[in-house]
């Protein structure tokens, strides 16, 4: 290592950065949030309960293209689903991370929850 700072800041520096698991589970989720329809879909999920017929329209896309979108999702735990009757609902998962990025994202964007 090049000398740049003292011995007790580059421990310092060590012991704060995050873990591999930690790293991969955030740039996961970022990376997911890289596509726009995604982010859209994510942003309406963090206000509301919906199911895919609804997401779709409120997209302007095919049922069986959100449904792509939300199994990423899912898989990255940004949103969760629960089934009622025949149709399953989906919603932002209730994590730190989510509520994060969805305070990040309507900052950056500049806009704020719907009343």
């Amino acid at each position: 290592m090049h000398d740049h700072h003292t011995a007790e800041s580059r421990r310092h520096l060590a012991e704060a950065m995050p873990d591999a698991q930690t790293v991969e589970t955030v740039s996961q989720a970022l990376g997911q949030l890289g596509d726009p329809t995604r982010l859209r879909i994510f942003w309406l999920l963090c206000h509301t309960e919906e199911c895919v017929t609804d997401i779709a329209q409120y997209m302007c896309m095919s049922s069986p293209a959100v449904s792509h979108h939300l199994r990423l999702l899912k898989t990255s735990g940004l949103i969760v689903s629960r089934r009622e009757g025949k149709e399953m609902l989906y919603r932002a998962a209730d994590t730190a991370l989510v509520d994060e990025l969805h305070r990040i994202i309507e900052r950056i964007a500049e806009i704020s929850c719907p009343e």
